[in-house]
């Protein structure tokens, strides 16, 4: 199921005839915005949206603090996937916060230009593709670390930066060919309404096979490489740990190496944390959408669907703090920008200089 229709929408089952058609066709449409209707109160999905372009504002903030931090610590150079990884959510809640307004407007949609503005706002395409691409790179993360700890010495001479930024453009690319290829065939404007989804098959075996393999290529996958990866890198720091404790023992002079091995074990942490706050919110949207997709008849209904939301769209609102408490360079470049702490620091300074 399209993971960014699957945020905004609940499938259902609806018939409709175009009104330039003659013929009745009979589709299964993810409804997106104004057009999603229900038995609930209005006022229900109203406030949910609102929720979500809060949601929103807080994405876009969080991570563009972040990003500004890393080019200030000069971290975006020295990690560029993790640079990448918050560009990614910073782009996906800023399509979520330019969509939003436009579905709570209920504006009447017709000709080109309605079409234009259902397919890249309306139907959240952007957002969805960012998403997509932040689940890649966060396997890609994995991957390169697993690469420098596990392996430096190869990683030093084979791991050039061009490889490194053709990742990145893999991860853009990527999210959006397959927002793209899901996307545009299964949206329209039908009565100045925007339908947008991929339930268009009416064969229950595509739908569940479609659904089936986002889970296994975005989830399963992802989760399975940081899984691997970090195992083992953990396993490589703790016999690093005891090699440079026998050495210490020695007198053999490791300050360098030791400043080195903290650098690593922060960014190694930081990464666990996303990736376990990656397992626990993705895992509970993918088992709903699963669930949902070989079994209609038994959803939760859209209070349980709202729940499932607000777990997912947690992740890319909790990552940046996870940044700013686990990622030392990244935390004294945030701390600086507190103005009590400024002025502490500042105060401080001058006395010790006095």
């Amino acid at each position: 199921m399209s993971e960014l229709a699957s945020s905004n929408a609940i499938a259902q089952e609806s018939t409709y005839k175009g009104s330039t058609e003659s013929i009745s066709v009979e589709v299964t449409y993810q409804i997106i915005g104004s057009s999603m209707t229900s038995s609930s109160p209005r006022a229900v999905s109203f406030y949910f949206q609102c929720a979500v372009l809060v949601v929103a504002v807080v994405g876009v903030v969080a991570n563009g603090i972040v990003l500004y931090a890393m080019v200030a610590s000069k971290q975006h150079q020295k990690n560029v996937l993790i640079f990448n990884q918050n560009v990614l959510d910073c782009v996906s809640c800023l399509f979520l916060f330019l969509g939003t307004p436009v579905e709570l407007s209920k504006i009447y949609l017709s000709g080109t230009g309605g079409y234009w503005l259902c397919l890249t706002l309306l139907s959240y395409a952007g957002s969805w593709a960012a998403n997509l691409g932040s689940l890649v790179n966060l396997a890609a993360i994995g991957i390169e670390r697993y690469l420098k700890v596990v392996h430096p010495v190869w990683a030093k001479k084979k791991l050039q930066n061009w490889m490194i930024y053709v990742t990145i453009a893999f991860t853009w690319i990527c999210g959006i060919v397959v927002a793209a290829a899901i996307t545009v065939p299964t949206t329209s404007v039908l009565n100045g309404v925007c339908h947008t989804g991929i339930f268009v098959l009416k064969h229950k075996t595509a739908r569940q096979s479609i659904a089936v393999w986002e889970y296994l290529s975005f989830y399963a996958i992802v989760l399975l490489i940081s899984v691997l990866c970090y195992g083992r890198i953990l396993v490589a720091v703790r016999r690093q740990a005891k090699v440079m404790a026998a050495h210490s023992g020695q007198g053999t002079n490791t300050a360098g190496n030791e400043q080195s091995q903290k650098i690593q074990t922060s960014i190694i942490k930081t990464m666990i944390l996303v990736s376990g706050l990656f397992a626990f919110t993705w895992g509970s949207v993918y088992a709903y959408t699963l669930f949902s997709s070989f079994h209609p008849e038994l959803m939760i209904g859209q209070s349980g669907w709202y729940t499932v939301l607000s777990i997912e769209y947690l992740y890319i609102c909790i990552n940046p703090f996870i940044y700013a408490t686990k990622f030392d360079p990244v935390k004294r470049i945030l701390i600086g920008l507190i103005p009590f702490k400024k002025n502490s620091m500042q105060t401080s300074g001058s006395g010790s200089n006095t």
